[in-house]
C-alpha cells in the first residue's frame, strides 16, 4: 500500500466524468441531495455541446405534436431506435426545457414567440435557437452558471480520468491524473457517471473539439461495461473544406432556411435523390455527398445561399457568417466548398433509461452513452435534447445509490513523459488518416479488415503493461477504433451511419443492438418497442 499512502483521496457523492451540457446537467441535478465533483480534461466550457450549432428540437407549435416528433426520430433512426427511450426523450424534453426557461434560458424570440427553426428530417419547424447559431454555446455556459451557484459542486479541471475503480461489477470511483501537479488523485463516490461525449476525432476530418477521442467508451469497456452500436458514426454533410485547416460546421439550419447543395458543376442534385432534397436526413444527404465527390473526383461540392435574403442570413447565422469572413468567404454571396466531416457517435456504452450501465453505480448520459434514443442515424439538434433529460435522469437514479462500503481496488500510478507526446501525435494522426480512408463514410470487408490488420500492429508498438499517459491515449485510440471496426465487419447491411459498400441494403435480421463487451463474443440485442 506504500503508492497508495502517495496518492490523495477525495471523496464525494457523485462524480461527473466530463463538463458537456449532459455532465453539467447530471452535475445540476445531482447536487439537489449531496456532494458532486466534475472531472474534465480541459476547461469546464470545452465540449461538443458548446460548438452545437443547429439548436434544440422540442415540441412547442400547436400544429406540433409529440408523436410526430417521435416519428421523425424512428424514422431518421432506421428502426434502430427504441421506442420507449425516444417517447421518453420527446415528452420529457419538453419539461426539461420549460424548466431551463424557467430558471431564466432565454431562447431566440421575434413579436414575443419563439423563433422556431426546420431541419434535416423533422416534419415541422420545432427547433429552438439561442443566439441564432449559438445555441449549444448558450446553453452550456446557462448550465454552468447554474452549477457554478451550488456550493457543493467542485470542479477540477485539467484532470483526466485514467481508470474506474470498479470491483465485483461494483464501481466505487475513479482514478484521475491532474496535468498541472502532475499528482495522480483517488476520487470515492458511491455513484460515477461518464459524460464525456463522442468519439469524432479519432478520424482525420471532423467537426468535434480535439478532446473528443472515446476516452470515456473506452475506460468503460475496459472496465466491463457494455457497448451498444459502436459501428454508426454521423457523418455531418457540411462541414467547411479548406486544404489544410480544420473542419468548420455549417449548421443543418442553414439548409433548414434553404441553402441549396450544387456539385462541382454548379447543379443542384439532391432533389433527384430524396422527397426533402437537402432536407433529407444526414445519413443520406452525406452518402449522396460521397457520390458526388466520387463522380466529380473533387475534394468538395458547394452550398449555396446567394438566393436567400442576405439581411436575413446575417442575423440568422451571425457566428457563422462572421467566422467565415475570416476566411474571406461571404456567406450571403459566396459559394462555400463543404465536404462531409465526422460529426456525431450514435452507439456508445449501452445504458438503461435512467443512464445506468450493467455495472452497478456506474452511470453515462449524452453522446458517451447508448440509450436507445439515436438508432442508427440521429434526428438534427435531438442531442442537446438528449444531454437535459437522461442527465437529469442519470443524476436522479445516481443519488439513490447506497454508500460505499468497499475498500480501494490495486492502483497503477500514472506519468507523463514528455519525450511520448510526438509520438502519440504521429499515431493519433496515422489512425485518424486510416480510419477515414477505410472506416468512414463508405466502408466494405476488405478495406474494415485492413484496417484491424494495421491497427494491431499499431498495438504491438506499444508495452504490455501502460503507466505513461500518451501511450494509454494511444492504447485507448487504438481499442475504441478496433472496436468500431470490428462491429462494422459484423453488421453486413447499410444501415444510417454505417455504409457498406458491399452490402448496400438493409436486411431485417439485423434490425437489432449490437452489443460488445470485454472477454464476451459479440451478440445481437432486439429493439426494445414498449
Amino acid at each position: 500500500m506504500a503508492e497508495l499512502d502517495s496518492i490523495e483521496i477525495k471523496e464525494f457523492d457523485t462524480i461527473i466524468v466530463g463538463s458537456g451540457l449532459a455532465g453539467l446537467t447530471a452535475a445540476y441535478h445531482a447536487s439537489k441531495n449531496g456532494s458532486v465533483a466534475i472531472i474534465t480534461k480541459s476547461q469546464l466550457d470545452i465540449s461538443n455541446s458548446y460548438y452545437a450549432q443547429g439548436g434544440i428540437a422540442v415540441v412547442t407549435a400547436p400544429e406540433d405534436s409529440f408523436e410526430s416528433h417521435i416519428q421523425d426520430t424512428l424514422t431518421a433512426g432506421r428502426e434502430l431506435c427504441d421506442l420507449d427511450a425516444v417517447r421518453i426523450l420527446v415528452s420529457e424534453g419538453q419539461s426539461c426545457v420549460q424548466e431551463l426557461i424557467r430558471l431564466g434560458m432565454q431562447f431566440d424570440k421575434e413579436n414575443g414567440e419563439f423563433v422556431l427553426g426546420l431541419e434535416g428530417g423533422h416534419s415541422h419547424r420545432r427547433i429552438l435557437h439561442a443566439g441564432g447559431d449559438a445555441t449549444g454555446k448558450g446553453l452550456t455556459l446557462f448550465m454552468l452558471n447554474r452549477v457554478q451557484e451550488q456550493s457543493n459542486i467542485s470542479a477540477f479541471e485539467y484532470t483526466t480520468v485514467v481508470d474506474l475503480l470498479v470491483e465485483n461489477q461494483k464501481c466505487s470511483g475513479v482514478q484521475a491524473f491532474d496535468f498541472v501537479s502532475g499528482n495522480n488523485i483517488i476520487f470515492r463516490s458511491k455513484s460515477t457517471i461518464i459524460a464525456t461525449g463522442g468519439l469524432s476525432r479519432i478520424y482525420d476530418r471532423s467537426t468535434n473539439p480535439h478532446t473528443a477521442t472515446g476516452d470515456g467508451i473506452a475506460l468503460a469497456f475496459h472496465a466491463g461495461a457494455k457497448l451498444s452500436d459502436i459501428e454508426f458514426i454521423q457523418f455531418h454533410p457540411s462541414a467547411l473544406y479548406l486544404p489544410g485547416e480544420d473542419a468548420f460546421l455549417i449548421s443543418e439550419a442553414v439548409r433548414g432556411e434553404g441553402a441549396w447543395l450544387l456539385n462541382p458543376d454548379g447543379e443542384r442534385f439532391m432533389q433527384h435523390i430524396h422527397p426533402l432534397a437537402e432536407l433529407a436526413p444526414r445519413d443520406i444527404v452525406a452518402y449522396e455527398i460521397h457520390n458526388q465527390l466520387q463522380i466529380h473526383q473533387s475534394d468538395f461540392v458547394y452550398l449555396s445561399l446567394k438566393h436567400l435574403n442576405p439581411e436575413t442570413i446575417k442575423k440568422r447565422f451571425s457566428t457563422i457568417y462572421q467566422t467565415l469572413l475570416n476566411y474571406n468567404i461571404d456567406l450571403t454571396s459566396d459559394l462555400l466548398p463543404i465536404s462531409p466531416a465526422a460529426h456525431y457517435t450514435m452507439g456508445g456504452i449501452q445504458t438503461d433509461l435512467h443512464g445506468e450501465t450493467n455495472i452497478k453505480g456506474l452511470f453515462a448520459c449524452g453522446e458517451v452513452a447508448s440509450t436507445g434514443v439515436m438508432g442508427a442515424n440521429r434526428l438534427a439538434s435531438n442531442s442537446l435534447l438528449e444531454c437535459l433529460v437522461f442527465g437529469k435522469r442519470a443524476a436522479e437514479k445516481a443519488n439513490t445509490e447506497d454508500p460505499i462500503t468497499s475498500g480501494l481496488p490495486k492502483i497503477k500510478k500514472i506519468h507523463v513523459d514528455q519525450a511520448n507526446e510526438n509520438f502519440f501525435l504521429e499515431t493519433k494522426n496515422q489512425i485518424a488518416a486510416l480510419m477515414s480512408k477505410k472506416a468512414g463514410i463508405v466502408r466494405s470487408g476488405q478495406k474494415l479488415s485492413e484496417a484491424l490488420d494495421e491497427l494491431q500492429e499499431i498495438k504491438k508498438l506499444l508495452p504490455e503493461e501502460i503507466n505513461e499517459y500518451n501511450l494509454l491515449k494511444i492504447k485507448h485510440i487504438a481499442d475504441i477504433c478496433t472496436l468500431i471496426c470490428e462491429s462494422a465487419l459484423i453488421r453486413k447491411e447499410s444501415r444510417g451511419g454505417h455504409i457498406r459498400e458491399d452490402y448496400q441494403l438493409e436486411d431485417p435480421t439485423l434490425c437489432a443492438h449490437l452489443i460488445q463487451q470485454i472477454a464476451h463474443t459479440f451478440k445481437f440485442q432486439e429493439i426494445r418497442k414498449s
